[in-house]
């Protein structure tokens, strides 16, 4: 690669289609002759469903079927697993519609198809359920009052556990020992488009389009296949614009996923659904959700000997990803430091709650909070900086690859490519001037203000496999088709991927179009989730246009009768060196084919003869990888808070990443904004609430309060670029990056804010009324004589 293109932040190219409202979005493909699906949901967390009686919903006009579990016969089976590992002890996932039990507030019963969606609401009112209420499990002490699943005891789906060393021994011998119990609540992705699935069937081919507001249409078109038994060759899967992901709609799949379509098959019609908000906040998939006990044993310079944690984690009524969560957990706690004896145990605990899956970070939140909340532990009772104690801690440059001695949930092993740990964190620290600090905070104790700083570090694996591939392609007109299978929800692919392209083809990325397949016959893939897209379609992207690239090299050698070694590509034009001659890509494109329409008789002449075969100027690739690629990072934050109103105000934050090479600036630091937004939120004012009866209490955005921009302190971003020796492009994820330590940096901070109220903050989110909580359930410090 050239590299002209890649590193320098070149505007998303598809922003002003965005931007002036002509994206295509789900909904936008409705037409009048659509029809409708509405889906009647459970309003119980834990019940028996008694009878069902639909036939008033039949009778109405405009009603064009009305579902029960029932009617869909043997497709009502359970929804795929994915991703079974030998630590699921008791795993279950949902019907499409629940049958006989339902299991959370929001799960799907009954499905409405109508002329519209008021027509379809309205026959819903005219469906009579009958439950048989049953204790809900809310809280993980309420596993003892009721069972989720009756065949699984104590509601265990599963256990997570892995150790390196000897933990016991390490905490006996340890000079210093402390225990922590911390817990970070439910949260969730929250996208401005809601989730969406837009079916239609072609009678005459007996071919289904569907489109679907996804993270990875290709494996949706994998699964639907093998769900409606219908051949991939008769199955389309798109994703049009979608409006945002954060890991909700990565799920495998929705119920709504595999009905939408059912029903275009059997009305052989247009089928339309679109998530509601209200939907949204009950049915869509949530995270977070763990309670950890966490020990560390260390020495009197603050060197961590060792850490264990047992933890339980709330999966929600159903387990469909698996033991993903909490397993990322475990292996991504200790982070850049170096423990060397660490030990986790998960209890995966069914509730009567929305299903898991992953959510932005995606279990790694959970695990920084809890080893920063031990250091910052560590740091209070040897009178130290929390800051000075990671300083002690930190993974050395010389250490990588660097063992971690853990296994990730996928079979590869956790081993740390590359990083700058220690540098990262001077960087960071060096913007937030301590010092510089700690005099201001002095200052304002004096005038009765309280702010304080906390600091917080983490590493992201990225890069999951196995593979992802691409195709390219030199149109007749000189533009290269790039068509990958990771679709954007505003990740600017379009923009990034053009950019690899064109410095491996010589190209201008202008003259290079981005494309989310289909999952046809071209490259095949995943998807885009786990921070995995540039570094598995971007690394296919340079693969392929490397191959093209030949291809462009021997077909123009050919033209021109001199060796592939004479040319060079530049701008887009394929020179002879040290001669006058050459040509476009369009002209070397349309010559390649003897056909030639398009380029005219600017062309030039068929290839030796008129009888050469045209040559097709394409090539896919794959890009393999088993071993994940470890982002890294630092995050300080400087708050203050108000003890009589509990408002917590952030007054500057300091950013440093590492994600290896960066491809665009622009789009990465978009990619660290978005998730340090997301991460407030999480901090200080998103939580998914429920009563005692497992309904959900927090079922709009005023009672989920999103963050502003109203909420967002001044920024310091900087970066270090370390590259990663695994890929060709040196490149690691970011994706997830900015929201994983935000909620610990700000943990510290509000415990340094209010050190003279003797407050520790052991969970997170920090809402006011907690804080004004904490401060009246603590014991203030004795003042300073």
């Amino acid at each position: 690669m050239t590299g002209k293109a890649t590193g320098t932040p070149v505007e998303r190219v598809e922003d002003e289609r965005l931007l002036r409202g002509l994206g295509a979005y789900v909904d936008d493909l409705v037409t009048p002759e659509t029809l409708h699906a509405y889906f009647v949901r459970s309003v119980h967390a834990n019940a028996r469903i008694t009878a069902i009686d639909v036939e008033q919903a039949k009778r109405l006009n405009g009603v064009r079927a009305v579902w029960t579990g029932h009617d869909l016969g043997d497709l009502n089976g359970p929804l795929p697993l994915l991703a079974p590992h030998p630590d699921l002890i008791a795993p279950r996932t949902q019907l499409p519609l629940a049958v006989d039990r339902v299991r959370y507030v929001g799960e799907a019963i009954v499905m409405i198809v109508a002329d519209n969606r008021y027509r379809a609401e309205d026959a819903a009112e005219l469906v009579e359920i009958d439950y048989e209420p049953l204790p809900a499990v809310v809280e993980f002490s309420d596993s003892g009052r009721g069972r989720v699943h009756d065949d699984v005891a104590d509601n265990v789906a599963a256990v997570v556990h892995q150790s390196r060393g000897d933990v016991e021994a390490a905490l006996a011998a340890a000079p210093h020992q402390l225990t922590l119990d911390l817990e970070i609540e439910r949260s969730g992705g929250m996208p401005m488009e809601g989730r969406g699935v837009h079916a239609t069937w072609d009678r005459r081919t007996g071919r289904l389009h569907v489109s679907d507001s996804t993270q990875s249409h290709v494996a949706i078109r994998q699964g639907l296949s093998r769900i409606l038994g219908l051949p991939l060759d008769r199955l389309e899967v798109v994703a049009p614009d979608v409006g945002g992901g954060f890991g909700t709609k990565i799920m495998l799949f929705y119920p709504e996923e595999v009905l939408v379509p059912l029903a275009a098959m059997r009305l052989e019609a247009a089928v339309a659904w679109t998530e509601d908000r209200y939907e949204h906040f009950i049915s869509a998939n949530q995270e977070r959700g763990q309670v950890h006990q966490a020990t560390v044993g260390y020495d009197a310079d603050g060197k961590l000997l060792a850490v264990r944690t047992a933890f339980v984690h709330d999966t929600g009524a159903y387990i469909p990803y698996g033991i993903a969560v909490p397993a990322v957990t475990g292996t991504h706690l200790p982070g850049q430091y170096h423990v060397p004896d660490y030990e986790f145990t998960g209890r995966v605990i069914y509730t009567s709650k929305p299903p898991v899956s992953p959510y932005r970070g995606a279990g790694r939140p959970q695990g920084v909070f809890v080893i920063e909340r031990l250091i910052g532990a560590v740091a209070k009772s040897l009178g130290l900086e929390p800051s000075e104690v990671r300083r002690r801690n930190f993974v050395p440059e010389d250490a990588f690859p660097y063992d971690t001695g853990l296994d990730l949930h996928d079979g590869s092993r956790a081993i740390y490519d590359s990083g700058r740990y220690a540098k990262g964190f001077q960087l960071a620290m060096g913007h937030a001037d301590l010092p510089a600090f700690r005099a201001r905070q002095k200052e304002r104790r004096n005038e009765g203000r309280f702010t304080g700083i906390g600091s917080a570090t983490y590493v992201e694996g990225t890069g999951v496999g196995p593979y992802e591939g691409c195709t390219a392609a030199l149109n007749p007109n000189g533009r290269i088709v790039v068509e990958v299978s990771v679709p954007s929800q505003g990740q600017g692919h379009a923009t990034t991927f053009a950019q690899v392209a064109a410095d491996v083809l010589g190209c201008d990325p202008a003259d290079v179009v981005v494309r989310s397949t289909s999952g046809g016959a071209g490259a095949v893939g995943h998807g885009t989730f786990g921070s995995r897209a540039a570094v598995m379609a971007g690394n296919a992207v340079a693969a392929a246009a490397t191959t093209l690239r030949r291809q462009i090299l021997d077909t123009a050698a050919e033209f021109f009768e001199c060796a592939v070694e004479d040319l060079t590509i530049d701008h887009g034009l394929v020179r002879v060196a040290g001669t006058g001659a050459g040509l476009s890509l369009a002209e070397l494109a349309t010559g390649a084919n003897p056909i030639r329409y398009p380029a005219g008789p600017a062309a030039p002449g068929p290839r030796a003869g008129s009888d050469a075969p045209p040559i097709a100027l394409s090539a896919t690739e794959y890009f393999r990888q088993r071993q994940w690629v470890f982002g890294s990072g630092a995050h300080v934050a400087e708050v203050e808070v108000d003890p009589a109103t509990g408002k917590t105000t952030l007054l500057n934050y300091v950013v440093v990443h590492d994600c290896g090479r960066v491809l665009n600036p622009l789009v990465v630091d978009g990619q660290i904004l978005g998730g340090l937004v997301q991460g407030i939120g999480g901090a200080l004012l998103e939580l998914f609430t429920f009563d005692d009866t497992g309904q959900p209490t927090t079922t709009s955005y005023l009672d989920f309060r999103l963050p502003t921009v109203d909420d967002l302190p001044p920024l310091v971003l900087d970066e270090l670029q370390t590259p990663s020796p695994w890929n060709p492009l040196g490149i690691k994820g970011t994706g997830e990056a900015g929201i994983i330590p935000v909620a610990a940096a700000i943990a510290e901070a509000i415990e340094d804010a209010l050190e003279p109220f003797g407050v520790s903050v052991h969970r997170m989110p920090m809402t006011s009324p907690r804080v004004r909580h904490l401060i009246a359930t603590s014991t203030p410090l004795p003042k300073e004589s």
